[in-house]
């Protein structure tokens, strides 16, 4: 018998999550799809927790942070083992995911695990995991499949020593030495980790720079620090191909004649739409060559009117803090309730190590499009909280309108940057100007600090207030 619902969301991760919450709450009858063993989708399992749960487990038991005072010898756990990585995630994914079933069941969100494919414009069949076939119906559909890594035919995946970004996370022991592949988040994020770890890094990009899409002196200065930690930069040339002599001995080869040997392979250049088995001919969708779903920018809604879609499979941002909000705007939609609009700047967040996080327009945005500036930095080691915690590097920058004095940008690397950049945020959303950081006052000590500072050395360069 088929059952039918107002809404039907596929996906059960950041987007698909608030969705379907957000639809109960409007009193609808809601039902999520889940193909994975538990309901967090590729967030909670592979992606977004898991990372940042190696990365918190990696500093704390290397003594990453204290090193500054101790030295690069010190460490708070002498053999780190893989095992004692997974103890921690085990822990923290769990927590998660009683969260979630709780978030549901508090909602009177019904939950299904099955995997769903589309047989016309408003039915699914969704295959159980005894095979049973059953099929839904509904009114309005919210796609929230998420995406899965990008694995090219010319590398040998083998699930132990040349692994993708999902498979990382079940690394049977740690290596002395690993090549990530790829300069983009994901490789940069786990490159990093590994570094702390003490594991020999080589980070191979193709192109001749990495994360083009920060303000790119916050990108030398992150860069400085990966080649003062030794890790080895091999940029500007592509992976022709990628060899196993035996276990433990890959050896990659570039275009520019180069050989990059080492323990293990990490693959990490990119992540398709998981919507290959969706079958969405059946419902007059298409994708793109990455399997990512084209919708409108402000409803979320796809090219067949009663299917939204929203999350990773859209593509950029694809952050766990934007889904969300995207999948509460496509629910509303959806639905044709009222819709708040998320303000105008979100804070990009990159967990590696140190971390980087950022929000508003970088340094050459501001000069496309012509706006007198004037930027403003400070170091951590300038403030008496980064004296304290042994911090010798690190650094946030703002950008000022010369005209209006208002913040334009605030860009940080940094031991808590995803934190810090809150406060650049919610001055730039509120259309705040340079005197807010100059008037204001700072507890002392913090880092939090370095807000003044930056904005005092922006101060000094800049023409006085017109009276």
């Amino acid at each position: 018998m088929t059952q039918h619902y107002d809404l039907i969301v596929i996906g059960s991760g950041p987007a698909g999550r608030r969705a379907a919450i957000q639809a109960a709450k409007f009193g609808r009858e809601v039902l999520v799809l889940e193909k994975g063993r538990r309901v967090g989708g590729v967030s909670v399992h592979t992606g977004t927790i898991p990372s940042k749960t190696l990365r918190e487990t990696a500093l704390n038991l290397t003594g990453w942070r204290e090193r500054g005072f101790y030295g690069r010898s010190y460490r708070v756990k002498k053999d780190i083992s893989a095992e004692d990585l997974r103890a921690r995630l085990h822990i923290t994914l769990d927590h998660e995911v009683e969260v979630l079933e709780h978030q549901f069941a508090r909602n009177r969100v019904q939950t299904l695990r099955g995997e769903a494919k589309f047989i016309d414009p408003k039915t699914l069949e969704v295959v159980g995991d005894a095979g049973e076939i059953q099929h839904y119906t509904a009114d309005r559909f919210i796609i929230a499949v998420g995406t899965r890594p990008f694995r090219p035919d010319y590398v040998p995946f083998d699930g132990e020593y040349v692994l993708d970004s999902d498979e990382i996370l079940d690394l049977k022991e740690l290596p002395r030495t690993i090549a990530v592949i790829g300069a983009g988040v994901i490789g940069v994020e786990y490159a990093t980790i590994f570094s702390a770890l003490d594991v020999k890094v080589t980070l191979v990009e193709p192109r001749n720079s990495m994360l083009d899409f920060l303000d790119h002196e916050l990108v030398e200065d992150f860069t400085h620090e990966l080649r003062d930690r030794g890790i080895a930069l091999r940029f500007g040339s592509k992976v022709e191909k990628i060899v196993k002599h035996g276990p433990g001995d890959c050896e990659i080869s570039l275009e520019d004649g180069r050989l990059v040997r080492s323990n293990v392979v990490l693959f990490a250049a990119g992540r398709m739409g998981a919507t290959a088995s969706l079958n969405l001919e059946a419902c007059g969708l298409s994708v793109d060559h990455r399997g990512r779903i084209k919708v409108d920018g402000q409803t979320f809604q796809s090219e067949v009117p009663h299917i939204y879609a929203a999350g990773d499979v859209i593509g950029f941002p694809s952050l766990a803090s934007t889904s969300m909000e995207q999948g509460r705007i496509a629910a509303c939609q959806a639905l044709g309730e009222q819709a708040y609009d998320p303000p105008e700047y979100f804070p990009y967040g990159i967990y590696a190590v140190p971390e980087i996080s950022t929000v508003g327009m970088t340094e050459e945005e501001v000069q496309k499009r012509g706006i007198p500036y004037e930027c403003g930095i400070a170091r951590f080691r300038e403030t008496s909280r980064g004296h304290i915690m042994g911090l010798n590097n690190g650094m946030l920058k703002m950008i000022f309108s010369l005209k209006t004095r208002r913040l334009l940008g605030c860009h940080i690397v940094g031991e808590g940057a995803t934190e810090l950049v809150h406060i650049g945020q919610a001055v730039l959303n509120l259309r705040g100007t340079l005197e807010y950081f100059v008037e204001n006052t700072f507890n002392y000590p913090t880092l939090a600090e370095a807000y003044k500072i930056a904005a005092l050395d922006a101060w000094n360069r800049m023409p006085p207030l017109s009276r």
